[in-house]
């Protein structure tokens, strides 16, 4: 296997209420999963390729939870990203050199066996964790704004966070509200302020590390 290691951030946005009944082993509010999320990477490599300064994302969707699988997938890889990046990046995605269930990269491509064809287009993707603040852009593809959970009463924001000691996509999360609208080939229905999570990566083909 490559060696590879990330350390960098992801904006998530799925259909479920927010907090995600998935992170407690529980069925998804809809009873199917859907969802975008983006990914910037601040530093890492693939074997001898740099990935330090490369973003990607996807679409993801089932018809029912993640687990039954007939899932569809696709992947975005940012423009700015050499054909060497894109490759590695790709691999990272669809959990090629990664031990059997240690990403939910992996996951999420051994549950989605319909992938559709790989895009090169220009990712914009901003976060601020400590606000709960945060958009993805992918032109012709999705759009995402978040922003944090407020109270149904005062309206003052609420801030609440998922801590996974043994997560295969984070330790902690940051929680908000998003909403997503699609328009490219995976159409999502269900995304209008539900989860969003914003997260630290720092990962390895062999899973999640506890400190980068």
């Amino acid at each position: 296997m490559t060696p590879w290691e990330i350390h960098g951030v992801e904006l998530a946005n799925c259909n479920c209420a927010t907090g995600c009944p998935c992170q407690f082993m529980s069925l998804p509010t809809h009873g199917n999963c859907e969802a975008v999320a983006a990914f910037a990477i601040d530093s890492g490599h693939f074997g001898g390729v740099d990935l330090s300064g490369t973003k990607a994302a996807m679409v993801v969707q089932w018809p029912g939870p993640i687990h039954e699988g007939d899932g569809k997938m696709q992947i975005i890889v940012d423009e700015a990203a050499s054909p060497e990046q894109r490759d590695a990046l790709f691999k990272i995605m669809t959990g090629e050199d990664t031990e059997e269930m240690a990403t939910m990269w992996w996951v999420f491509s051994a549950m989605a066996p319909h992938k559709l064809e790989t895009l090169v287009k220009p990712i914009s993707l901003s976060m601020d964790m400590a606000a709960r603040k945060g958009s993805i852009s992918v032109p012709g593809v999705f759009e995402t704004e978040a922003g944090p959970i407020t109270n149904p009463v005062t309206g003052a924001e609420h801030r609440a966070r998922i801590d996974l000691p043994h997560g295969f996509e984070f330790r902690v999360a940051e929680i908000g509200k998003g909403t997503t609208k699609t328009s490219g080939e995976i159409r999502l229905s269900n995304t209008t302020d539900s989860h969003v999570h914003m997260v630290e990566i720092h990962m390895t083909g062999q899973g999640v590390l506890d400190a980068a």
